[in-house]
């Protein structure tokens, strides 16, 4: 096993046993590819629960970048539901976990769709072929 499939098991277990939730593991693998190298940084890969500038992070970087959402006093509500679900006491609040949160909570799954996680991360020869599929979903054919 290698250590990003570690880190996706001790997301599970803590979404598991610190949360009360039963993780998709699909989603959850998604979530922390997307990510990206800060799982692997001690400091970057948690979050600061009590830390204003930190919350502002994920809602400006994670929820309004990532997933598209428009700002209001839901997200930071979300973030702090978030927050408390995983437990205000707990000194190692993962990224990966707030963000897989986050995203269940909202509703935006697809934003992790296959396709897009590819082409995102430019995986295999396939990706011109994916990139202009996904352009031609969004955009229609070049005129």
């Amino acid at each position: 096993m290698g250590k990003r499939d570690e880190l996706i098991a001790k997301y599970a277990d803590d979404l598991k046993n610190k949360c009360g939730m039963t993780p998709d593991m699909d989603l959850l693998t998604k979530v922390t590819i997307g990510c990206g190298p800060s799982i692997y940084n001690a400091d970057a890969s948690t979050v600061a629960g009590s830390q204003q500038s930190e919350l502002e992070t994920v809602k400006n970087s994670f929820l309004m970048k990532k997933l598209g959402l428009a700002d209001g006093p839901e997200l930071m509500a979300a973030i702090d539901k978030a927050i408390e679900t995983y437990g205000r006491s707990e000194r190692n609040k993962y990224r990966a976990v707030i963000y897989y949160m986050l995203t269940k909570h909202f509703g935006k799954e697809s934003i992790y769709g296959s396709c897009l996680i590819r082409a995102a991360h430019g995986v295999g020869a396939d990706f011109p072929k994916v990139f202009h599929t996904i352009y031609l979903a969004k955009h229609g054919p070049l005129r």
